[in-house]
């Protein structure tokens, strides 16, 4: 377990902590959208979470605000390395988007624009730029943009396309995997300084301290039961065929049902759930296939 002075911006918890001052928030969007304009006129939610059925998976979004113009953001910090952000994107932009129009508006235009980011510390397409902006364009002719006013862009820390971004976005990147004020006094960015004076705000807070230690407590007991239930799920598989067998069944049986409850308790994907679980990254594909 990190303590909470070790933690960057990569980390989840320090990230939300953080953006949950609007001033964070705010500067961290016009940073990355070259807007000095923007600015959110609502507070920034933590943890939002958006369900449309009970049988359907829920999602919750890591920071979400409203601008001046009525655009919603959604902001999430990626850490873990997944290849399904792009498709995880399009489902947070179908949870949000059927939020956003009350019943019995007649015309869609009244739909707020919306835009998604992801922050990773990984080049996603592989092209070592440090921001992939999509908007939907017409493949047939790319001048012709679809206009349904909604954005997606994905983050990368390690981009090498210096000269195609501002130096102001490259600092912020940086900055969120070291978390280091040297960067912040080096650059000059009255907005990184915003976004660091929050940093170092939530890292002496003794309210956030506890908050901390209470989620990582949580954390525990979970997986905690999860493992219990895992473990009982595959002692009863193993009844049901030979010894040696049995083992591997019930072995695995149980680290299925804990990934499945950590998934559904406390929203994991299931990668982090194995992740959580300790299980080794070499193994994890048997257990992908069935989650």
């Amino acid at each position: 377990m990190k303590k909470l002075k070790d933690l960057t911006l990569l980390d989840k918890f320090l990230f939300d902590e953080t953006m949950d001052h609007p001033e964070a928030h705010e500067a961290l969007l016009q940073i990355i959208l070259g807007q000095e304009e923007l600015k959110l006129m609502t507070p920034s939610q933590t943890e939002k979470e958006f369900r449309t059925m009970p049988w359907l998976r829920s999602i919750r979004v890591d920071v979400y605000a409203l601008d001046q113009k009525g655009t919603v953001y959604d902001t999430e910090m990626q850490a873990e390395h997944r290849t399904d952000l792009a498709k995880r994107s399009r489902y947070y932009q179908g949870l949000i988007d059927s939020s956003l129009l009350e019943p019995g508006t007649i015309s869609f235009n009244k739909r707020n624009n919306t835009c998604i980011i992801m922050i990773t510390p990984y080049d996603l397409f592989g092209k070592e730029k440090y921001c992939y902006t999509f908007i939907p364009c017409c493949k047939d002719d790319k001048n012709v943009e679809l206009q349904d006013g909604a954005i997606r862009i994905f983050l990368n820390t390690k981009g090498k396309n210096d000269h195609e971004v501002s130096q102001e976005l490259r600092d912020f990147l940086h900055y969120v995997e070291s978390t280091d004020e040297k960067i912040v006094q080096n650059s000059g960015s009255e907005r990184l300084k915003k976004i660091h004076a929050c940093v170092s705000r939530v890292k002496s807070s003794e309210e956030a301290g506890v908050k901390y230690m209470q989620k990582w407590e949580e954390k525990i007991i979970e997986r905690e039961k999860a493992l219990a239930e895992g473990r009982e799920i595959g002692r009863q598989e193993g009844r049901e065929v030979g010894r040696q067998e049995g083992r591997e069944v019930g072995e695995r049986k149980a680290t299925l049902s804990s990934m499945h409850k950590l998934m559904e308790k406390m929203n994991m994907t299931a990668e982090e759930a194995l992740d959580f679980l300790e299980m080794p990254k070499d193994e994890w594909d048997k257990y992908l296939c069935d989650s």
